[in-house]
């Protein structure tokens, strides 16, 4: 079979690509060995997303009191029912990438790829059948998968990753989970809120480390109030698996100390899929663990592109499906610019919630700007009174010469939604001015906004 693109791998990178290829009126296939939609839809973002929504419910239906609501009878956490209702959730995103597949004409070729020289793809099915395909244009997205560590072996029962996290057959007693980032943080959220005893441990200074500061201390300060134990500045020697409960010997400031948990998450990271796919056959360069590619993702090979956690850049879902799509256009002689990666939106699906674009204050000091930062608290927010979630705020940074918005970061209920009118407003090269004159309806969290960007000025008004 021959295809003008073929795309070798089915999540967020991959589909979006080959739907967008279908509509600029290519001839498309897509190689996946599993699900489609990738860890994102079946393992990663949107089954996370819908425990961290039953959790967040469960915190809901405990303080309903709070909000003038009685509520009779002991309030309990399902475990069983929120992992098959996330399940669900993640099944029903399939299958709608199915419908997508079978409207815009994509065929779905199922199997394990491997790219071939001369323009080849060889497909080894299920039950080692082998197909050869060929294509004008060869796109790999393969994705990546939980990072190992030498010193702590996964075994998927007592020490785990992303993906066993989401399906444990039971609520654990305790867990220690290593490594403080979105995954880690988010894991650590879900199983606390729920009534697990959560340690969080994490070799930087700071939780979320590649946030402003100011975030990564409010997330912590949140996190520790709430019971969560925060365990900075330390890193797991080992972990011995061979009792009832894992022994965790943890390095701190202060020494070795040995925490016992029933289960240990490990999220300290990905490993991008490169193996066992064809790229030192094909001729395909790799440079510190990521495939080469150009602006516009061809690789050193012509007519082979990649895409996604296997190039360098945030492995992100937006990112790679924004790749994809700058792949496919450019493969189609659209006139396509570059992407941005200093405009890439990052999320933390916590309570509070964490969202940021661009730079920090810190960054944009170190790289020379002279800069006029703006904070508005949501203490001081109508909405986020009504609503009864106060903590939070939002930070922005402007350059101080020529007014440029250099960056933002949220910490709050409801800032993921709201970071996307930071990233349009950078994009466009809007001014400070120009935010502050653009109406935002009141109350909403949105107001926020406005107010850190009139504080940064000189103009703010509730506070």
């Amino acid at each position: 079979m021959n295809y003008d693109i073929l795309i070798i791998g089915s999540g967020p990178g991959g589909y979006v690509a080959a739907i967008r290829a279908s509509q600029l009126g290519f001839k498309v296939g897509v190689v996946e060995k599993a699900e489609l939609g990738g860890i994102c839809l079946n393992w990663g973002c949107i089954p996370t997303k819908a425990l961290i929504k039953s959790a967040q419910v469960f915190h809901y239906a405990k303080h309903a009191a709070d909000y003038g609501v009685s509520i009779s009878g002991e309030i309990k956490p399902d475990f069983e029912a929120m992992v098959k209702r996330s399940r669900g959730v993640a099944e029903g995103m399939s299958k709608g990438i199915q419908f997508l597949f079978r409207k815009n004409k994509i065929d779905t070729i199922i199997g394990t790829a491997k790219v071939k020289p001369g323009k080849k793809v060889e497909v080894t099915a299920a039950d080692g059948t082998v197909t050869e395909l060929t294509a004008g244009h060869i796109i790999i997205a393969t994705g990546a998968r939980s990072r190992q560590l030498p010193n702590i072996v996964q075994d998927g029962i007592k020490i785990i990753g992303y993906r066993e996290a989401m399906s444990l057959p039971k609520l654990p007693a305790s867990m220690v989970v290593i490594g403080s980032g979105a995954i880690g943080s988010e894991f650590a959220y879900f199983y606390h809120t729920l009534g697990t005893k959560v340690t969080l441990v994490e070799f930087l200074p700071n939780v979320l480390p590649l946030e402003d500061e100011e975030a990564s201390k409010a997330i912590e300060r949140s996190f520790k109030k709430s019971g969560m134990t925060i365990m900075t500045s330390a890193g797991v020697e080992s972990v011995d698996t061979s009792g009832a409960l894992c022994k965790v010997s943890i390095h701190t400031k202060k020494g070795i100390e040995v925490v016992e948990a029933e289960i240990v998450l490990s999220a300290i990271g990905i490993s991008p899929n490169l193996e066992g796919i064809g790229l030192e056959e094909t001729g395909i360069a790799i440079e510190n663990g990521k495939v080469v590619v150009d602006d516009f993702y061809q690789t050193t090979v012509e007519n082979y592109y990649a895409i996604g956690d296997i190039v360098h850049g945030p492995a992100l879902a937006h990112v790679a499906s924004h790749e994809g799509i700058t792949c496919v256009e450019k493969i189609a002689g659209l006139s396509v610019a570059p992407l941005d990666y200093n405009n890439v939106p990052a999320c933390t699906y916590t309570t509070p919630e964490v969202a940021s674009v661009g730079y920090t204050e810190k960054a944009a000091i170190e790289k020379g700007y002279e800069v006029k930062v703006g904070k508005f608290p949501y203490s001081a927010s109508g909405k986020a009174s009504a609503a009864g979630n106060k903590e939070g705020f939002i930070k922005v940074v402007f350059d101080a010469k020529y007014g440029e918005f250099l960056g933002a970061t949220m910490v709050g209920e409801n800032v993921t939604e709201m970071i996307a009118e930071v990233v349009a407003a950078r994009k466009l090269e809007t001014t400070a001015e120009e935010i502050m004159k653009s109406i935002h309806p009141h109350p909403t969290m949105s107001e926020a906004l406005m107010e850190a960007v009139a504080a940064a000025y000189g103009e703010v008004i509730h506070i």
